[in-house]
């Protein structure tokens, strides 16, 4: 075969030769990340914390939006995603306890492909009729709750007594993956990343135009996400502390923040 000439693009057999060479050197990086994770996990069970669920929602945010801002040639943002996604879920289920609960309400289907594009293949997941069912496995050790926001459930509203576990993730991720449908909930910590949307209950009563006028007079811009049994969500630009006195003053005798989560990192 002759040789190409100067300029011209490569063979088909060059190019599957270059895909091939990118394959193994990929392997051999996700493999060293790989090793890399048992490391952690070792060294956590040697200092007592091996039942300490790891996941860390801000610091992912965090590597994802660096990775999305890294100059590219073709690499999408949801392809970014996807593979790191897999790559932290698969992570965290060797540091220790990592599971998946999903409550799905009329479309069940809809929130397993959300759980498992935000928390990869890796975890053991499983399905509930209830929506109580899923929450209440998020207080287990390493237990993460995904559940839709529909119309004629207020889960979200039991919260407020649950100091511990907190809305932490939103989902989709990407906002080309569609509007956002479920929220993740588990017992970690919640952290500002920079851009993000708090999550606040409120039992006011009347239109929800109204509390968001109120809000809006304190400088807090809010969208309602949900209204049912009497309480509604509202979704609020930034990151709400629960103890925040210019929620204090908003409308309601039953209120608070049930979480926060990044704002779609495509965004």
């Amino acid at each position: 075969m002759s040789e190409a000439k100067a300029g011209s693009p490569p063979s088909l057999e060059a190019v599957r030769q270059r895909i091939d060479a990118l394959d193994s050197e990929l392997l051999r990086l996700v493999d060293e990340r790989a090793a890399l994770a048992r490391v952690v996990a070792a060294a956590k069970q040697a200092a007592g914390d091996g039942d300490k669920f790891a996941l860390r929602p801000g610091r992912e945010a965090q590597i994802l939006r660096r990775l999305i801002a890294a100059e590219r040639g073709a690499a999408n943002p949801s392809l970014i995603v996807r593979i790191w996604r897999e790559l932290i879920g698969d992570s965290l289920s060797v540091q220790g306890p990592f599971h998946i609960t999903v409550w799905g309400g009329k479309d069940p289907g809809r929130a397993v492909e959300l759980a498992r594009h935000r928390f990869g293949a890796a975890p053991p997941l499983r399905q509930v009729a209830k929506a109580e069912d899923a929450v209440a496995q998020a207080r287990t050790p390493g237990g993460v709750a995904v559940c839709a926001i529909a119309p004629d459930s207020a889960w979200w509203g039991r919260l407020l007594a649950e100091p511990d576990a907190k809305v932490f993730a939103a989902l989709p991720c990407l906002s080309a993956w569609g509007p956002m449908s479920a929220l993740a909930v588990a017992a970690v910590d919640v952290e500002p990343t920079g851009d993000d949307r708090t999550f606040w209950v409120t039992d006011a009563a009347g239109p929800a135009a109204a509390v968001e006028e109120a809000l809006g007079r304190d400088g807090v811009a809010a969208d309602l996400l949900a209204e049912a049994g009497g309480l509604k969500l509202f979704m609020l630009a930034g990151f709400y502390q629960r103890e925040d006195e210019r929620l204090a003053r908003a409308p309601g005798r039953l209120s608070g923040v049930i979480g926060a989560a990044p704002a779609p990192l495509d965004v």
